[in-house]
Formats: structure tokens, sequence, C-alpha cells
């Protein structure tokens, strides 16, 4: 992915993709519920913090700076996501975003919660 489509993902205000994951999620029978622990498990906010994160429209840049802790189970997610191997992606925020989404296609796969969380 080259620096200008780089940019411009990093800029995306997480409150305007959040209903994305949702929605992708619900049409697969799965709920907000599963999706908020899923993205709480990956960055570690609580669900007052990531509900504050959406309140406040921050980036995706500012989204995962502000996280308060990258879990360390994220280095065993796998896979391809948008044609790119997530575990080879160099720039770290990129790959942080590319966690998430690899997540929620899990999650709207309908794979087992304990797998997604890598328990």
């Amino acid at each position: 992915m080259n620096n200008k489509s780089s940019d411009r993902v990093f800029g995306y205000i997480f409150a305007n993709i959040y209903p994305l994951y949702i929605q992708k999620a619900e049409r697969k029978n799965r709920t907000k519920e599963e999706v908020d622990q899923v993205i709480c498990w990956l960055t570690g906010y609580s669900r007052a913090g990531l509900q504050q994160q959406i309140e406040q429209e921050n980036d995706f840049e500012t989204f995962f700076a502000q996280a308060p802790a990258f879990h360390p189970g994220s280095l065993l997610i796998k896979g391809v996501v948008c044609g790119v191997r997530v575990e080879e992606i160099e720039d770290p925020l990129m790959q942080k975003i590319r966690f998430l989404d690899k997540l929620i296609d899990e999650l709207a796969k309908g794979k087992a919660m304990e797998k997604i969380l890598r328990q």
C-alpha cells in the first residue's frame, strides 16, 4: 500500500467505521457486544473508554495511539485482509488497523470467540 492511501486510512474517523464493523457482524448473527469485546481485547480499552473514543470522533491514528494496552496476543493474528498478509505489514499503525479488520472478519465468519481472542 502506498503512503497516500495509508495516510487516508489513518485519517478515517473511527466512529464512522465502527458502525460498519457492527453491521458486518450483525449480518452474520453476531452482536455489537461481541464487536466491542473484540475491540476491547485488542486495544485494552474498557467499554467506557471505547465509547469515549467514538464520542470524540478520533481518527484511527489517535484511536490506536491512545489505546491503553495493545494485546500481546495480537501477534498470533495471521491471515489475509484486503489481499495483504497482516503479519507481514511493516507499518505498525496499518498493521494494527488490519489486525482489527481481521478479527471482525473472523467474528463475521462465525469463528468461536475463544479462537478470535487467541485463547
